[in-house]
């Protein structure tokens, strides 16, 4: 489980990869989070998403999941670099309050089942939100959105 979660905006993945060895830092706008793991919720989005749903998806279908890519290949620090897909990235760009409501009740149900009294004290649905902020950022800019974790 990552300790230090930052989603980020970047032109491009050439500079999302310079941020591998001291994180994004101050110089781009970002979202911060702790104690979940980023591809897992890369993953986890991009499927409500692709596949609307209240409901926790079964392992098997996660599992089966096309996960994020990694920007930078992860070393033995620990520190990995993803890039958001862009179809998540549109569609947390265009997602109404009540999808990221129920979004975030979605990933706070299963990150409960996986991790228990464990699980992240932060407030998940507004780590969504600041995430769809950032995508919509994104989109308008036509730069790429991105995870740096620790």
């Amino acid at each position: 489980m990552a300790h230090d979660i930052v989603f980020f905006l970047a032109p491009d993945d050439k500079t999302a990869a310079a941020t591998r060895l001291r994180g994004p830092g101050a110089a781009f706008e970002s979202v911060t989070c702790r104690f979940i793991e980023p591809d897992t919720a890369i993953a986890d989005w991009d499927m409500y998403f692709e596949e609307p749903s209240a409901e926790v998806p079964s392992i098997e279908r996660f599992h089966g999941w096309v996960w994020p890519e990694w920007v930078t290949a992860p070393l033995n620090d620990g520190v990995e670099v993803f890039a958001l897909p862009e179809r998540l990235t549109r569609a947390l760009a265009g997602a109404s309050p009540a999808e990221l409501e129920e979004l975030a009740g979605r990933w706070t149900t299963r990150l409960r089942s996986e991790d228990g009294d464990d699980m992240t004290d932060d407030d998940l649905l507004a780590v969504l939100r600041g995430v769809a902020r950032l995508a919509e950022s994104a989109v308008n800019t036509g730069g790429g959105l991105y995870s740096w974790s620790f």
